[in-house]
């Protein structure tokens, strides 16, 4: 992780509110927020509670609306009259509304010719790209072809083609099905190994952030209303393990349930799945130790 410097700091928001034309009620209702280079933050929440719109400002794309508060991305500051912000990259949900070519290379040129990027460099980018997001070979083919996860894995190909520094996606997996949902999260994965990219990710999917995610965020009526590490996170009783609280990891509902019977303590909780694993397979192995050596 980095230093907690404020150079380190590639996305700075403080009290951040926004209102929707017509709407009664703020979408945005004092959001402070910081993000470190290199870190992945996941967000989940209900609807409703103005993650995408959170999205849509960190990449400058205020929509029209009562707008207050502080934000800084890049070392930028964000403002309706901000230039178009090269160093962040924004994903959308549904992948055909950024799919712009009849063919996969041209779509990927798309975006880079528009900022009037060399056209040699632009055509060796292209196969790199589709190396990186796993659709080699894809080059001439027509895009409406493609699979639903074949088509996110190319929105992504389209923002990473950019370069930026930030990547964010806003739910990139709520429309695939679950073959579609691991190819995006794998590419992700792969991504982060081999580039040193911060990612803000909204996304519903408890298990795949606990994973991925150094720091996940709820939202609920326009407010974080808790965040931390998935370790410290899903044994939050007050957010999860409750019968209208948000969705936790499974692993993470199963090792809730054995804290709270006094089996096991809150140093071992932990909501990934293999590490989970480890430590009650650790934990049996030591106990019928125990046991052995009393019989």
């Amino acid at each position: 992780m980095a230093d907690s410097t404020s150079e380190e700091y590639v996305i700075e928001v403080q009290g951040l509110r926004f209102r929707y034309p017509s709407s009664e009620r703020e979408a945005l209702a004092g959001v402070d927020l910081v993000v470190r280079r290199g870190e992945f933050v996941g967000i989940t929440g209900p609807s409703g509670a103005g993650k995408s719109t959170l999205c849509l400002c960190l990449k400058g794309l205020i929509p029209a609306g009562e707008l207050s508060g502080r934000i800084q991305v890049g070392g930028k500051a964000v403002t309706r009259q901000s230039a178009f912000l090269e160093r962040s990259a924004l994903v959308f949900q549904d992948p055909e509304t950024q799919i712009i070519g009849l063919t996969v290379a041209e779509d990927l040129a798309f975006g880079p010719e528009n900022l009037k990027r060399d056209p040699d460099l632009i055509r060796a980018a292209i196969p790199r790209m589709l190396h990186e997001v796993r659709l080699d070979g894809y080059d001439e083919a027509e895009t409406y072809q493609l699979s639903g996860g074949q088509k996110q894995r190319l929105a992504i190909a389209d923002a990473l083609i950019l370069e930026p520094d930030i990547l964010l996606l806003d739910e990139p997996t709520s429309e695939l099905d679950p073959v579609g949902k691991d190819e995006v999260f794998e590419v992700i994965a792969q991504l982060r190994r081999k580039r040193d990219v911060t990612v803000v990710m909204v996304e519903h999917a408890a298990e795949q952030l606990a994973e991925m995610a150094d720091r996940i965020l709820v939202m609920d009526d326009g407010q974080i209303v808790d965040q931390g590490p998935p370790h410290v996170l899903y044994r939050s009783a007050a957010t999860f393990h409750r019968p209208d609280g948000e969705r936790a990891p499974q692993i993470a509902e199963v090792l809730f349930g054995l804290l709270q019977d006094g089996l096991i303590d809150e140093s071992e909780f932990c909501a990934r799945e293999e590490d989970a694993i480890n430590m009650l397979t650790d934990k049996l192995s030591r106990h019928h130790v125990r046991l052995a050596s009393h019989g």
